[in-house]
């Protein structure tokens, strides 16, 4: 699993993932990735999955983004939705350099679950900033 969590360490945010699944009737999953796809904490589905699911959101994240640029007088990504026919898809900025993804069976309540990811990302925000990765070979940038 591509992670920026040691291996076989727990996420200390990882509890966060399990309340928010565990409040929202019909949610699945959760994932905290960088905005780079890569997978800080999950719950609910295996470290292939989280991976998967890291790079989708990080993906559709970017695209939001793009949009904002282009539509949105660049403005912030706050949410992007996918609406599948069994389940919904929602990816969300948590902080700098972060996201959140949530996978959620149809039933959801989409504003509910929408208000507790936000609820959710204020009351960590500061706890889920990912520094921006310096390229290998830029200056200050340290070799494998």
């Amino acid at each position: 699993m591509a992670t920026d969590t040691p291996a076989g360490q727990v996420s200390d945010l990882d509890w966060l993932l399990s309340g928010l699944v565990q409040r929202v009737p019909y949610t699945r999953s959760a994932v905290l990735l960088s905005a780079d796809g890569l997978v800080k904490s999950l719950h609910g589905m295996d470290a292939d999955s989280a991976d998967h699911m890291a790079a989708l959101a990080a993906g559709l994240y970017s695209l939001g983004r793009s949009a904002g640029a282009r539509f949105g007088d660049n403005g912030e990504v706050r949410q992007v939705v996918v609406e599948l026919d069994s389940t919904l898809l929602f990816v969300a900025t948590a902080g700098a350099g972060t996201c959140l993804a949530v996978l959620a069976g149809r039933n959801a309540d989409a504003a509910v679950l929408g208000y507790e990811m936000t609820m959710l990302v204020k009351s960590v925000r500061p706890y889920l900033v990912t520094p921006t990765r310096q390229a290998a070979g830029m200056p200050g940038a340290t070799g494998l």
